[in-house]
């Protein structure tokens, strides 16, 4: 093997790596892939989630929304906001006063959840910024709550968007996050990864057109940690009191932590 072989396999070896569902890709990429999954499917999406959970999924929505208790005149950050299912439920219980910043870091996601908004009338105290959940581009200590739904677990470095969230938490602030988990009742395992790996991408073909988006939203649930886990990431973040709300058996799981100082 010549020595610039050797330098050129050791220089990729030294690349960082990051999951993208089962497949392991550079970290430098996944940002790129998981925008091109959902500018795929973004057209689709709230039709696919009802679809995928059988509607189960604005319950679950409804529940974080009541657990965040936004009250009138606080601001308000949705991460990932995507099609604004969130801010449109947070959005009459911070007004008249009060406003609301639905994130996303797809152009095409935050362009649906505008036009579904302004549909339904939300215009006012509502503004769509277009951000790196790992970067963000607000102030220190901004926002009374912080909400992300189904969105962490597509991120490169999770940890770092949990310090993120934590940096623009006001002090007694709180952070809602809202992922697909792990099962908890006996047996539901096995029922949920026939019915994820097996109906989910097929239903993707048929009502989006794309396979291969659906397969690797359902592998990307199977790599995020478990409930205990990604509690202590929040805890390592620097987020206080978290718990842990168990949904559909564990399917979902709702964490909640508290920034105290």
């Amino acid at each position: 093997m010549s020595e610039h072989q050797e330098n050129g396999e050791q220089s990729q070896a030294l690349v960082p790596t990051t999951h993208f569902g089962y497949q392991e890709v550079p970290e430098t990429e996944k940002e790129q892939l998981v925008k091109g999954v959902f500018s795929s499917v973004a057209s689709k999406y709230d039709l696919m989630n009802d679809l995928m959970s059988l509607g189960v999924h604005s319950l679950w929505k409804r529940f974080t929304v009541d657990l965040a208790r936004p009250r009138p005149g606080q601001r308000v950050l949705d991460l990932a906001g995507g099609t604004g299912d969130l801010a449109a439920a947070i959005h009459p219980r911070v007004r008249p006063n009060g406003s609301i910043v639905v994130s996303d870091i797809n152009a095409e996601m935050l362009a649906v959840g505008e036009s579904r908004l302004a549909d339904k009338g939300i215009i006012a105290g509502v503004e769509f910024v277009e951000a790196n959940a790992e970067a963000l581009p607000f102030p220190d200590r901004e926002f009374d709550i912080v909400t992300l739904a189904f969105g962490i677990r597509n991120m490169t470095h999770p940890e770092r968007a949990l310090s993120e969230i934590y940096r623009v938490l006001k002090t007694g602030g709180r952070a809602l996050i809202l992922e697909f988990s792990h099962p908890r009742w006996p047996g539901l395992q096995s029922i949920y990864d026939l019915y994820s790996f097996n109906l989910l991408p097929r239903i993707g073909e048929l009502i989006a057109k794309d396979r291969e988006s659906y397969q690797y939203l359902v592998e990307s649930i199977r790599r995020f940690p478990d409930q205990e886990t990604f509690k202590v990431m929040m805890e390592d973040a620097g987020l206080a009191r978290v718990e842990v709300f168990n949904l559909s058996g564990g399917i979902v799981a709702l964490h909640r932590g508290f920034r105290m100082d």
